[in-house]
């Protein structure tokens, strides 16, 4: 489709688009390199490629230092992205004809900034005595509040190896920004997604989504210190999750993707909710 015509598709309704198809050599050969993609069914599959094709619709890839964004990279990018969409409700927590309401979880942004490698970020923080100190930190993906997605390609590219250690950049960066949806420009991501009111299984409040989630985190957090202080079995997930409530939500998250067995024998009541939430009508039938 010419160039044109793709920039009108994008801001007609997604009901009246005509996504452009992503070929089959393309969607079969990004499917094939992670193990958590093709493990997925036929409908997920079909499901999974229909979304991708409108997201790559709505982003718009811009590569930093010199990295040419192909269309391998989109896909592989937009498959994982659009992983945890494949079953969720919409915000709004109704669903159109095609489903497609989903992707208004990732509405707040355009551009995803691709990396070649891990990035340095000029990071500012104020100690208590209210003194600020700058500092470098080495990232390989960040979500930025109604802002983009900076990833890095190296990193996206080994997610098949990753996934073993239930780690996975993409999930990562993506659920922030569900985390995020709905914020002021105050506010920061606490880990408590915007919950419709309604689940199969009753009420899924905010107060039961905290509750479940804090004894979790604070377990992860006596397990982490045990390890580090006292030679205690080392977690399974990245220590990273003990910094805070929004990142132990993206790191677990990344493991519920990509390591959904191992994710529920170490989380177990973690599995539970995130069903409720990311797979409402299908809960844990498979």
């Amino acid at each position: 489709m010419h160039r044109i015509g793709l920039t009108l598709q994008r801001w007609l309704p997604r009901r009246w688009r005509q996504a452009p198809r992503i070929s089959d050599p393309l969607w079969s050969g990004t499917i094939q390199r992670f193990p958590f993609l093709s493990a997925l069914s036929v409908d997920e599959d079909r499901r999974l490629r229909l979304l991708c094709a409108h997201f790559l619709m709505e982003k718009e890839f811009f590569g930093a230092h010199g990295l040419e964004v192909t269309d391998a990279i989109a896909v592989t990018v937009a498959a994982q992205a659009c992983l945890p969409l494949i079953h969720i409700r919409p915000p709004t927590g109704t669903a159109g004809t095609l489903g497609l309401e989903v992707l208004d979880w990732y509405d707040d942004f355009v551009g995803i900034v691709m990396h070649p490698g891990a990035a340095i970020a000029r990071r500012q923080r104020t100690d208590a005595g209210g003194v600020v100190h700058h500092y470098d930190e080495v990232i390989a993906g960040e979500a930025m509040h109604r802002g983009p997605v900076m990833l890095s390609w190296q990193e996206v590219s080994e997610s098949a190896e990753a996934a073993d250690s239930g780690n996975n950049v993409v999930i990562h960066e993506f659920v922030h920004k569900i985390d995020m949806r709905g914020m002021g420009s105050a506010d920061v991501p606490d880990g408590a997604p915007a919950l419709r009111k309604e689940s199969p299984s009753g009420m899924l409040s905010h107060a039961h989504w905290r509750d479940i989630m804090s004894e979790a985190f604070a377990q992860f957090r006596e397990r982490l210190a045990l390890a580090e202080r006292f030679g205690g079995e080392t977690p399974w997930l990245d220590a990273y999750a003990a910094q805070d409530p929004a990142e132990f939500f993206a790191v677990t998250s990344e493991a519920y993707f990509v390591s959904r067995h191992r994710f529920g024998s170490e989380f177990p009541s973690l599995l539970a909710l995130y069903d409720t939430f990311f797979r409402p009508d299908r809960g844990l039938k498979d």
